[in-house]
């Protein structure tokens, strides 16, 4: 049975660090405060020429090279984000003009932090249906640009980066081995962005306050270990696999308090669960492809590993997948 397998991984970080201390001078908070309630000690922050298209291009580029395949041989981009420099054309395109990827077709995916998982899903359709398929999915944000940063409550959250793979059918039992996507607009209104102003001034909503993410935290982390925790139990049981048998978690890096309840309902042991949420804060898609390529390239995964994704995002949108390495 054909299955769409990972070929490489790459991700890609802007320059600029800003640490916990920094944010201490730019508005009411503490380093102390910051690590205690999110695990995040710095994140990446985006400066001239690091846009979310360039980042993610440099991020394919490198799962292109360790893959062996050109730019060329690729057949689909798909882009998990929600903040492309442009509203149009997408994200995808353009990252498709910086590769010269000239035989592939292109398309963006928006489904907050989980973008990846939901990229991931949409490319494994594909390669079932034609094997031969040779598929980017990348997960890219830059976040910086849409955060108000006198709100204490988001401001220190949220970081850029991108990360990559590239994906084909393989029949000797690795790939995807199954995934479960939820989603509930009824929440919509916990945590959401308003898009740029609106031209018609009877479309501007009576609370609009720019384009910046807003967030019910509380709210939130409520939902998003329950839904993780409903997701994965489902997933599981699709593919006939037990949380013992899980290898590595990659879970969503939102904040480590999700991320520590979530390993306790599953009871899996830290040592499998991959974090580096310290580093880069929370970059919604592209948090989980980033937290890949760094386990790929640090040997955290072994040949026959089941590896595990989970997300929650905005929309509500959640959901888990199960891949053998």
């Amino acid at each position: 049975m054909n299955r769409a397998a990972i070929l490489g991984t790459g991700s890609c970080l802007p320059r600029r660090v800003l640490a916990n201390t920094d944010l201490e001078k730019m508005v009411d908070t503490s380093d102390e405060w910051i690590t205690v309630r999110t695990g995040i000690r710095e994140r990446r922050i985006a400066g001239a020429g690091e846009e979310t298209s360039r980042l993610a291009a440099e991020a394919s580029r490198r799962a292109l090279a360790m893959a062996g395949v050109s730019a060329e041989e690729v057949d689909l981009i798909i882009v998990g984000t929600m903040t492309s420099e442009k509203a149009m054309p997408s994200c995808a395109c353009l990252v498709q003009k910086e590769l010269g990827a000239v035989n592939a077709f292109a398309l963006d995916v928006n489904a907050a932090c989980s973008g990846f998982l939901y990229s991931l899903d949409v490319a494994d359709k594909y390669i079932l249906a034609n094997p031969a398929m040779k598929v980017l999915v990348i997960g890219a944000e830059n976040l910086s640009a849409r955060i108000n940063w006198q709100d204490r409550s988001t401001c220190v959250l949220f970081g850029d980066g991108a990360g990559a793979c590239l994906l084909t059918g393989a029949s000797d039992g690795r790939g995807l081995l199954g995934s479960r996507l939820m989603a509930d607009g009824r929440l919509w209104h916990l945590l959401h962005m308003d898009a740029a102003p609106s031209l018609n001034p009877d479309l501007i909503p009576e609370d609009y306050a720019g384009p910046y993410i807003r967030m019910a935290g509380q709210e939130v982390f409520k939902y998003a270990v329950r839904a993780m925790q409903d997701g994965v139990a489902q997933v599981l049981a699709k593919v006939g696999a037990d949380p013992a048998e899980v290898a590595l978690v990659i879970p969503h890096q939102a904040n480590i308090r999700i991320i520590n309840s979530l390993g306790d309902r599953l009871d899996i042991p830290a040592e499998k669960i991959y974090i580096n949420v310290h580093k880069y804060g929370n970059t919604s898609a592209a948090s989980m492809p980033i937290a890949l390529d760094e386990a790929n390239r640090e040997g955290r995964l072994a040949p026959g590993d089941l590896v595990l994704f989970c997300a929650f995002g905005g929309g509500f949108t959640w959901g888990a997948a199960v891949l053998r390495w």
